[in-house]
């Protein structure tokens, strides 16, 4: 079955990644070449067991480090340079590398996806900056003068071809790009792992189902995808002939936050009932602090927990008859599905999520409770902790043992700022 592709949307859609953000981040900082240098970039280099946040090219190339791997595995060599993540420096970063996007597309042509990649649609620019593909060779060497840092650049006619393009092809060349007459040939011979949107989970239904490259999708039947998976079913269909119909440009008005999720994966595992609740209770009080930040309460508190060694876990949701941001409120639900279901195994990654969200102005009184006070009580010590920092107001379980509160209070996401 062949698609008609002459009625889709033929935008002008970069994808540009910023090639080992954090490790060529370092070299700029510490006088060496990020395509040169042999760096890596961990969360805590005291800890032989720390994770690999960022590795250089030369140390991917030559040695098998990259993201992922762990401290113990790099080698000791008198060449390789091991660096502690500062998320504080590569946030700053990323905020000036969008400053100089802006100086080629108007903001709402910019779509930040990570702190280190972006979406830019050049829709309208021609005249400005040439064809997509002089645009892209300009941006990359803006990004390379004013930092020292190198990038790749995937171009398609939507977000999804223009990522894809880029993990695929421009990783590797520098510039790549795709447009939907060749998704046969460029993006149809690509194995599924390789796909932007497909884990390894999705991986092995399709295997499963006989499809092991980004074509068996496309040439399988829609009906069949659907009846499997749903709604998702019909989207890596359409993906798979490279069809994406999401808006180009950005309307912040549009924008609705759907859930307000922390997580976080211990240093060590957790087996004490007490602590893990402990850690549970942190997490609730974040979730609830950004809540009453952006003015949401929601009705659906969900929580998972994942035991150690990749031995399963648990994920529930419950649905509250009225919405809330309250801290002890989620709390206390996080806690029930807790002794339901924990098997006493232990724990090494915990997620609470407030979902289901609606403005906080919208929330009805309740005739048989006020809980006004307890709102702006809690908006109180929020304050606090906004003036004087997360630390200056803290429960009493964040100074016994299992706390993570006053260590993660101090990083920015989940790693030392």
């Amino acid at each position: 079955m062949l698609l008609d592709i002459s009625c889709l949307p033929k935008n002008k859609i970069l994808c540009i990644d910023m090639k080992s953000f954090y490790a060529s981040c370092e070299c700029v900082d510490h006088g060496l070449n990020p395509l040169e240098d042999y760096v890596v970039v961990v969360s805590d280099k005291n800890r032989s067991g720390s994770v690999v946040l960022a590795a250089s090219p030369k140390m991917k190339q030559d040695y098998g480090i990259r993201t992922g791997s762990r401290l113990y595995e790099v080698p000791c060599r008198r060449h390789i340079h091991i660096f502690n993540a500062r998320m504080k420096r590569y946030l700053e970063i990323s905020v000036q590398i969008t400053q100089l996007f802006s100086t080629f597309v108007p903001f709402e042509a910019i779509l930040t996806y990570s702190v280190d990649e972006s979406w830019l649609t050049l829709d309208g620019t021609e005249k400005l900056h040439g064809s997509s593909v002089e645009a892209a060779q300009k941006i990359r060497s803006a990004i390379w003068n004013q930092f020292g840092l190198p990038s790749c650049i995937g171009i398609g006619p939507n977000r999804f071809i223009s990522k894809v393009v880029l993990d695929v092809y421009a990783k590797k060349q520098g510039i790549a790009e795709c447009t939907y007459e060749e998704v046969p040939k460029k993006l149809w011979p690509v194995p599924l792992r390789e796909i932007w949107g497909i884990g390894s989970r999705m991986e092995k239904h399709l295997n499963n189902m006989g499809m092991y490259t980004l074509g068996d999708v496309a040439n399988s039947s829609l009906d069949r995808l659907r009846k499997r998976f749903g709604v998702i079913g019909e989207q890596l269909y359409y993906h798979a002939w490279g069809i994406d119909l999401s808006p180009p440009f950005i309307d912040a008005r549009t924008f609705s936050q759907k859930s307000i999720g922390k997580g976080i994966t211990l240093l060590r595992d957790y087996w004490r009932e007490n602590e893990i609740l402990t850690v549970v209770l942190e997490l609730c009080e974040e979730v609830a602090k950004r809540a009453r930040e952006i003015g949401k309460v929601g009705r659906t508190v969900s929580f998972s927990v994942r035991y150690s060694h990749n031995e399963g876990g648990f994920h529930q949701s419950v649905t509250l008859d009225i919405a809330t941001n309250l801290t002890m409120d989620i709390y206390r639900v996080c806690k029930r599905i807790f002794h339901k279901f924990y098997d006493g195994r232990s724990v090494r990654v915990i997620h609470v999520s407030l979902e289901n969200l609606m403005d906080e102005e919208s929330l009805q009184l309740s005739l048989f409770e006020d809980r006004t006070k307890e709102r702006a009580l809690a908006k109180a010590m929020d304050a606090i902790r906004d003036k004087f920092g997360p630390n200056a107001l803290l429960r009493a379980v964040s100074y016994t043992p299992g706390s993570i509160a006053r260590i993660r209070n101090g990083y920015i996401g989940g790693h030392q700022a």
